[in-house]
C-alpha cells in the first residue's frame, strides 16, 4: 500500500535529503516548513505518517500532537530534534508520539519507525473497513442445483488463484454475492474488499471515486481523497455493472490494471497498488464490444475467469434452501420467529418465474415475514404477483 509521509522541518537542507531517501524507499513525500503549513496539509487529509521537527519558526512541534489527537484519522507522528533530551522524549511519547529520534537522523532507525507507523495505519484502516463490511460474512448460500454446485466449484478455484474474474448474469441473480464468495475464499480474505457500483456514480465522478483526487484538483476538492483503488490495495476491488463505465474511463482503468499504478485526479505522483479485480455486468459485453461501447482489451483483461450466474427460474430446486436462508437472516434483522412456509405458499413460490431473481425473492419473503402474525408464512402473506401464478 502506498503511504504518504509528511515531513515538517523548517530547514530545507534537512527536508530535501529526507524527501529523496523516503521517495527511494517507495513512499510519497510531502514537505512543510512551518506548523501552519503542516496544519493545512493535515486538514486536507495529506499525511498518513508525520515526521515532525520539535522547534519550528511558528510553534512548538509537540503541540501538534495534541491537535492531531482530536482528528478522526489521527496520523502517527515521529518527532525529530537536534536539541532533545530524555525528559522531552518522555513527554512527547506521553502525548501520543509514535517515536522520538535525535538529529542527525539514523536513516535505518527512521525507516524502521516509519514502517511500524505505516503498519499501524494499515491495521486501523482494515479494522475500520471490517466494521463496515462485517455483515457481508455468511451472506450467501450455494444451492443444491447441479449448475450452482459447478459454478461455486469454479468460483472457489478462481478464488484460490486470486485472478481477475468477470461475473455475468441478469439483474438480481447475486453477482455481488458471488464476488464476496470469491473474496472470502481466496488468499486475500483478510484484506479489504471494496465494491463500487459503476452505474450508480456519475461518469464525471467515477474517476475520482476510483483513483481519488488531490486538494484543489477541482471546485469542491477541499481535501485529498483516497480512491477505492488505493483503499483496496493488497485486497479486492469489485466493479459492479462495469458495462456502465464510459470508454475514456475504461482506458484509464485498463492502464491502472496493467501497470498496477495510477495518478490521483490533479496529482502528478504515481501510486502503486496490488489489487485483485472482480467485475460484474448484466449486459452482453461481447455485443457492446461489437458496437464499440466496451473495450476489447479491457474485456479480456477482466475475463481471466468468466462466471455466468443463471437466473432463478433456471434453478428452482434451489428455492426451498434460499427461502430458509432468507428467513433465518430476516428473523435476526426484524426480531421475528418465523419457523417455516406452508406447502401451499411454497408451491406458489416454486411456480412463480421470479423476473427480479434473488433480489425479488428476498423482498417478497421479508415483506411476508413482516405481515405474518404466526410462525409460519402462508400464501396470504405473499405478494399478489406470486399468488396469481399459484391461483
Amino acid at each position: 500500500m502506498a503511504f504518504t509521509i509528511l515531513v515538517v522541518d523548517d530547514e530545507e537542507n534537512a527536508r530535501k535529503p529526507l524527501e529523496g531517501l523516503l521517495t527511494k524507499f517507495g513512499y510519497e513525500v510531502v514537505l512543510a516548513g512551518t506548523m501552519a503549513e503542516a496544519r493545512e496539509k493535515l486538514k486536507h487529509g495529506v499525511g498518513d505518517v508525520v515526521v515532525l521537527d520539535v522547534l519550528l519558526p511558528d510553534g512548538y512541534g509537540p503541540n501538534l500532537l495534541l491537535e492531531t489527537a482530536r482528528m478522526p484519522d489521527s496520523p502517527p507522528i515521529i518527532m525529530i530534534t537536534a536539541r532533545g533530551n530524555i525528559e522531552m522524549a518522555v513527554d512527547a511519547m506521553k502525548n501520543g508520539a509514535h517515536d522520538f529520534l535525535q538529529k542527525p537522523i539514523d536513516i535505518n532507525l527512521l525507516e524502521q519507525s516509519i514502517q511500524k507507523a505505516c503498519a499501524k495505519v494499515s491495521m486501523k484502516r482494515e479494522l475500520d473497513h471490517y466494521r463496515q463490511m462485517h455483515q457481508l460474512k455468511g451472506n450467501f448460500v450455494a444451492g443444491n442445483s447441479p449448475v450452482m454446485i459447478k459454478l461455486f466449484e469454479q468460483a472457489h478455484k478462481a478464488a484460490q488463484a486470486a485472478v481477475s474474474v468477470l461475473i455475468t448474469g441478469e439483474t438480481g441473480v447475486g453477482k455481488d454475492i458471488m464476488a464476496q464468495f470469491i473474496w472470502q475464499n481466496g488468499p486475500r480474505a483478510q484484506k479489504p474488499f471494496y465494491p463500487i457500483n459503476c452505474a450508480a456514480i456519475q461518469n464525471t465522478m467515477l474517476e475520482s471515486e476510483l483513483f481519488g483526487y488531490e486538494h484543489g484538483a477541482f471546485t469542491g476538492a477541499d481535501r485529498r481523497k483516497i480512491g477505492l483503488m488505493q483503499e483496496a490495495d493488497t485486497g479486492v476491488l469489485f466493479l459492479d455493472e462495469i458495462s456502465s463505465m464510459p470508454l475514456d474511463m475504461q482506458a484509464k482503468l485498463l492502464r491502472a490494471i496493467e501497470t498496477k499504478a495510477f495518478m490521483r485526479v490533479g496529482g502528478n505522483t504515481l501510486v502503486k497498488v496490488d489489487v485483485q479485480i472482480l467485475a460484474a455486468s448484466n449486459r452482453d459485453l461481447k455485443k457492446m464490444m461489437r458496437d464499440n461501447q466496451f473495450r476489447e482489451d479491457l474485456y479480456y483483461r477482466l475475463k481471466f475467469v468468466d462466471l455466468d450466474v443463471p437466473p432463478l427460474r433456471e434453478r428452482k430446486e434451489d428455492l426451498p434452501e434460499l427461502v430458509g436462508f432468507i428467513i433465518r437472516q430476516a428473523n435476526m434483522q426484524y426480531g421475528k420467529r418465523i419457523q417455516d412456509v406452508t406447502p401451499r405458499a411454497m408451491k406458489a413460490i416454486m411456480e412463480y418465474h421470479w423476473p427480479g431473481n434473488i433480489r425479488e425473492l428476498r423482498n417478497t419473503i421479508e415483506k411476508a415475514m413482516i405481515f405474518c402474525d404466526s410462525d409460519v408464512i402462508d400464501i396470504a402473506n405473499l405478494s399478489l404477483d406470486v399468488i396469481k401464478v399459484e391461483a
